[in-house]
């Protein structure tokens, strides 16, 4: 690898944590562009969505969640396959956890090789990794959508095109009109692709701008609160992506290789996107991804920490 190790090695800075009511007995779990978690109160019991990296991070939450409701938490929803986002399922002791099934498809396709490329990636977020048992597997799956019950409350989860990943699911709350979107939005952060659909996800994002929902939880930066600040985020995010991939396109399409494309898209972006959070680690994976799909591979390839490894140095080559 070259000497210059990936961007989110040295982001070893802990992140202000934030959990705060974004509709009735909803909250978001927020910490300054680290992953996002929220939780659902309900009659008789919780549901988190998303489930942070190890056990350990997961008790962040779960000592929050002791702070509003002493009820148990029934559910952990996964809004997709990303370790980042899972493997701390363990710690919540959830009756049941939730997923689409071609989310699981990808914990059996790439599970183990995502693990191991993103912990390589991202130390920080993977605090007391000894306490993970193992590969998160959901115990439900369901092909589109699914309705759960949280006493009267209802939480409708549901597959709406493919987004981040081809497993991406949102969640719905329809008595306070609050949405959960995983990864597909991110507000004022950087959007990883590098498992991404870039033709499909502005899509997606139409159609969960549809819901016009008076809050939103981001996958990572802050909660949206109010419908013209919820169609923020949708908004930004959708030009970050059109922003990523456009000028690939571009470039592959006159057969530049990926190193030029990544030079060129990078130079373009940074002024407007650079302070975000996590741009300069996502980027070489975004670029990446976009230089395959822009030359038809649908199916994203598999990271591996060899192939991180191998794609950076050529990036710095």
């Amino acid at each position: 690898m070259s000497a210059k190790g990936f961007a989110s090695t040295g982001d070893m800075a802990e992140k202000k944590i934030t959990f705060s009511e974004i509709g009735p007995d909803i909250y978001a779990f927020t910490a300054e562009g680290d992953p996002n978690a929220a939780v659902i109160v309900g009659d008789d019991g919780c549901l988190v969505f998303d489930a942070q990296a190890t056990p350990a991070m997961a008790n962040s939450v779960i000592e929050r969640v002791k702070t509003v409701t002493d009820k148990p938490i029934k559910y952990v929803v996964l809004s997709h396959y990303h370790a980042v986002r899972v493997l701390g399922a363990s710690a919540y002791q959830a009756q049941e956890i939730i997923a689409s099934e071609k989310c699981r498809a990808m914990v059996a396709e790439r599970g183990k090789e995502d693990w191991d490329s993103e912990y390589g990636r991202f130390p920080r977020l993977f605090r007391a990794a000894e306490s993970i048992p193992g590969l998160t597997w959901p115990t439900v799956t369901f092909p589109d959508r699914m309705t759960l019950y949280l006493g009267k409350r209802r939480v409708d989860l549901a597959h709406i095109g493919r987004a981040h990943t081809a497993g991406d699911i949102i969640a719905h709350v329809p008595d306070a009109n609050v949405v959960f979107s995983g990864d597909i939005v991110e507000y004022k952060s950087a959007c990883y692709c590098g498992d991404a659909h870039f033709t499909d996800w502005p899509g997606t994002l139409a159609r969960l701008g549809a819901f016009k929902a008076e809050a939103l939880v981001p996958g990572r930066g802050d909660a949206l609160v109010g419908a013209d600040t919820v169609a923020e985020g949708i908004a930004l995010t959708r030009d970050f992506l059109r922003d990523t991939y456009a000028p690939v396109k571009r470039a592959a399409a006159r057969g530049a290789p990926l190193k030029e494309c990544f030079d060129e898209a990078t130079a373009a972006m940074r002024p407007k996107y650079g302070s975000w959070p996590i741009f300069e680690h996502c980027q070489p994976f975004n670029i990446a991804r976009a230089y395959d799909e822009a030359q038809g591979i649908d199916t994203p390839r598999i990271w591996t920490a060899e192939r991180d490894r191998a794609m950076w140095a050529a990036l710095q080559g």
